[in-house]
């Protein structure tokens, strides 16, 4: 197994996430967009005001890494039109593959409609553009009835809007790795939602990320059929050694 194949490093946070300055939170993504093209990663997941200094970062080293961005990260609140709006930005700056946060305070609350119509419309901008689209469903805010619906709402949507031969360019995503439960329970990819994910968002593949740590996480997640592994923590999954910095 080439577990690099299957990785998207990862560093979403601000600098007031990370406690520290902007000059400084662009020096730590700038290390990560460093290392996955010296690691031979799949893709770097950045923010989307780095996407342009990683594809420069790219062009100049020749390499074959590919970029990720979000899109109204971390909470999917913004209306249809903000988050196309932004992912056309991403696209005009260089990202490869665009991964949304749907709204899931919207499903919950049963705005189903709304749901599928951003579903479909960033869809279909992303495919239109050759981007492979992810969405977001944030599994721990979500009990396992939801994580079946939603599945299958993005499923069905897909289906009903886009050829077969556009479905591998579509994913489903657990997490994104900001939300914080009320209790002390994960806020991340676990092996129970992942299994619900696989099975119920087919023919599109799985992203699992949120909490993945270790190589055997990553080995584990890879093996149930996740097509790919975000994760903060990809040199050390890679290398499988612990994890080393506080980033």
């Amino acid at each position: 197994m080439n577990i690099k194949s299957y990785i998207d490093s990862t560093y979403l946070k601000t600098a007031i996430d990370a406690r520290i300055s902007e000059s400084e939170n662009k020096k730590i993504a700038i290390k990560y967009i460093q290392e996955a093209i010296d690691e031979g990663f799949k893709l770097i997941m950045i923010r989307p005001e780095f996407v342009t200094v990683a594809k420069k970062m790219i062009l100049e080293s020749k390499s074959k890494l590919t970029i990720g961005t979000v899109i109204s990260f971390p909470h999917g609140k913004s209306t249809i039109q903000e988050k196309y709006l932004e992912a056309v930005k991403a696209i005009n700056d260089g990202a490869d593959d665009l991964d949304f946060v749907c709204n899931y305070e919207a499903f919950i609350n049963g705005e189903t409609q709304l749901v599928k119509n951003e579903i479909k419309t960033c869809t279909q901008l992303g495919l239109e553009n050759n981007k492979i689209v992810k969405w977001i469903i944030e599994v721990a805010a979500l009990n396992n009835d939801e994580i079946i619906k939603i599945c299958v709402l993005i499923k069905n949507v897909i289906i009903a809007n886009f050829k077969e031969t556009n479905y591998a360019n579509v994913f489903v995503k657990s997490s994104t790795g900001f939300f914080k439960p009320s209790n002390s329970s994960t806020n991340g990819a676990t092996i129970q939602s992942i299994i619900i994910m696989l099975e119920n968002a087919s023919p599109l593949s799985v992203k699992a990320s949120g909490g993945i740590k270790t190589t055997a996480d990553a080995v584990q997640m890879i093996r149930l059929g996740v097509k790919r592994i975000g994760t903060s923590a990809a040199l050390a999954i890679a290398n499988n050694t612990s994890i080393t910095d506080n980033y």
